[in-house]
């Protein structure tokens, strides 16, 4: 389970995150950017309607979209992780490292993916069998904080979110440091394009960076 979701994420070079308190909204978007061509969401655990909607999710992925994997963010304790789990979750994603999120995950061959601020926070999480690390917030440590660590971890998978844009600048700046693929949230799934209930566009957007990337990777 570990290796498909980590393989899926680093193929399509983009983790597109997003979150809606509406079902239908919810459902629609994980559609529309299914069509485009991803194969690994990660939903945001950031309302109270996170859980309810992200077993609708589920639900219509087991029926729709066989090749999806749905993985869940904003995982700040064991308990969430549990009921996601339970829910249906392919992978886990915190804002920060949550030791007891990273022993869950290990013991049950899951991915987890925290997000790591400084080179203490990406030993610890190493050192407890985390293999990918999200650099977060990207936007305040920038592709050259990766270039200066890199060396140090050279058994670990990176991918920053927050602040990534959907340029080829920016995302090709992050390759260049050595991310193996770039978080995106409400740089593609904008909240206007949600407000909007703009799918067409959304799946338009994703489609794009997801060309975008084939062009960067193979440079």
């Amino acid at each position: 389970m570990k290796q498909k979701a980590t393989e899926a994420i680093i193929n399509q070079g983009i983790l597109p995150l997003y979150f809606n308190a509406d079902e239908t909204v919810s459902v629609e978007i994980l559609r529309a950017i299914y069509k485009a061509g991803v194969k690994a969401v990660e939903y945001t655990n950031r309302g109270e309607a996170a859980l309810h909607n992200f077993k609708k999710m589920v639900e219509v992925r087991n029926a729709e979209m066989p090749e999806m994997l749905l993985g869940v963010g904003t995982i700040k304790n064991v308990q969430q992780a549990e009921d996601y789990i339970s829910a249906g979750a392919d992978f886990l994603v915190s804002p920060g490292f949550v030791k007891e999120v990273a022993e869950k995950a290990n013991a049950i061959g899951m991915l987890y993916a925290p997000g790591c601020m400084t080179p203490t926070e990406i030993i610890a999480a190493e050192n407890c069998g985390v293999s990918f690390i999200k650099l977060f917030p990207g936007n305040m440590l920038g592709p050259e904080f990766l270039s200066s660590i890199k060396e140090i971890f050279p058994k670990l998978l990176f991918m920053p979110t927050g602040g990534v844009d959907t340029t080829k600048e920016s995302i090709e700046s992050w390759f260049k440091a050595g991310v193996y693929a770039v978080g995106m949230g409400s740089k593609l799934i904008s909240k206007k394009l949600m407000e909007e209930k703009n799918y067409t566009e959304i799946e338009s957007a994703t489609k794009q960076v997801l060309a975008l990337l084939l062009t960067i990777k193979t440079k």
